[in-house]
């Protein structure tokens, strides 16, 4: 009797939790801000003299403005932790959608499996090291000012290693089989944390006070 191969493997309830959670997170936060600029900047006075979808329009365009503003006049800590942020998610999700292309179809364009003999080197192992080599350079500079740029690139080595940090807790290629959603368990559990973090920061109530010209009415 021929055995059933298994069905399509299903993310679990904590995946779906974490994700959702990540994903509630950065919506509340652009939900949020959008309400505050649409109440206190252009788009007030427009909503009563032109059409709403006029008003909408520039309430999203002053809110654009208030994030890009903000993010030139605040910290360098917090420039830092926010590019820290984007760029950490957006390596696990370009690594993900590429591994999966490469499971199934083999390749994706100048991308391939990268084998050294009979040996496949994952990906965490360049992640390792432009990790320890962005976070070594921002120990022995002393310029402040490099830290957002070294920032990015220690980013996407945490994102490169913690896509595949099931692999290294298991000790063997568990990437894709059940014990795999591990790593996507505690990546989007650090992405709901970075972003809490990130997008709670004080750069879009400074740029606020940059672009809006209404007082906040607000208690």
């Amino acid at each position: 009797m021929r055995a059933r191969r298994p069905g399509p493997l299903a993310p679990g309830r904590g995946t779906l939790a974490l994700g959702a959670a990540a994903t509630a997170v950065v919506g509340t936060v652009v939900a949020v801000e959008l309400r505050r600029v649409w109440r206190r900047g252009r788009a007030s006075a427009l909503r009563n003299e032109a059409h709403p979808l006029l008003a909408a329009e520039e309430a999203v365009a002053e809110t654009a403005r208030v994030a890009r503003e903000g993010y030139r006049f605040v910290s360098t800590r917090e420039n830092t932790i926010f590019n820290l942020l984007t760029s950490f998610a957006t390596t696990f999700l370009v690594a993900r959608t590429i591994t999966y292309v490469l499971r199934t179809r083999g390749s994706f364009g100048p991308f391939r499996n990268l084998r050294v003999g009979r040996r496949h080197v994952h990906h965490y192992v360049p992640g390792i090291v432009i990790a320890f080599a962005s976070g070594t350079g921002a120990i022995l500079s002393r310029d402040e000012r490099h830290e957002p740029l070294l920032a990015i690139p220690f980013g996407v080595g945490m994102g490169l290693t913690l896509d595949e940090s099931a692999l290294l807790l298991e000790l063997e290629d568990v990437y894709w089989s059940r014990e795999g959603l591990l790593s996507v368990q505690i990546t989007l559990t650090v992405i709901a944390v970075l972003g809490a973090l990130a997008l709670g920061l004080r750069f879009l109530r400074r740029g606020e006070e940059l672009v809006l010209a209404v007082p906040d009415s607000s208690p």
